[in-house]
């Protein structure tokens, strides 16, 4: 059995307004604008739009679990949703509502592969789609230095084709992920630099 080693792909994926297309540059503006944003209310057209899709009163960790594991058809084509390491990131009908992350907490969203992929950095949840969704696959990530096990075990993929961690922030970590006798292994960070969407894992 061979183990496809593979480094966290530095591509940018998704913006606020655009899935799985944006520049480094814009990704920076984007964060920027989200931390300042964190702390701030909603404007009346930021309410309006969390009402519009029941996400009044939920917390980014309820939003980000809650639209990753939705299946793909009963996605709102008017939606965009996209995870930073500090922020979620909501828009649609000309609004934008930033929803802060714990500062303890980093999401990473994988998209193990074995044909095809796409690049990505920010997870959207309303826009990346993967190759394997639906399919059951086993799970190991071991935290670098300690050797704690921060997840073991059967996973399925959600629909989108992506499998979810809530990871402590701060940490690096061996992610190995195996499906029908294919393995693949990245080594994972959840700094503030980080990218919270991986598609760069080939099962081989």
């Amino acid at each position: 059995m061979r183990v496809h080693r593979t480094l966290v792909l530095a591509a940018v994926c998704t913006t606020v307004l655009a899935g799985c297309a944006a520049t480094p540059a814009d990704t920076t503006r984007s964060s920027a604008t989200a931390t300042a944003q964190a702390s701030s209310a909603p404007s009346d057209a930021g309410k309006a739009l969390l009402a519009k899709h029941a996400l009044t009163g939920r917390s980014a960790m309820e939003v980000i679990d809650s639209l990753d594991r939705m299946p793909v058809e009963e996605r709102p084509a008017d939606l965009r949703a996209s995870v930073r390491t500090d922020v979620l990131l909501v828009s649609g009908d000309d609004a934008e509502v930033s929803l802060p992350i714990p500062a303890d907490r980093f999401y990473l969203s994988v998209a193990p592969y074995i044909d095809t992929t796409h690049e990505c950095f920010n997870h959207s949840l309303t826009t990346c789609k993967g190759e394997l969704g639906g399919k059951d696959v086993d799970v190991s990530l071991v935290e670098d230095g300690s050797g704690r096990v921060l997840t073991e075990g059967v996973r399925t993929i959600f629909d989108n084709g992506f499998v979810g961690f809530w990871l402590p922030k701060d940490t690096t970590a061996t992610l190995r992920i195996s499906h029908e006798g294919k393995v693949a292994e990245a080594r994972v960070s959840t700094d503030a630099d980080a990218p919270t969407c991986l598609t760069t894992m080939q099962l081989a």
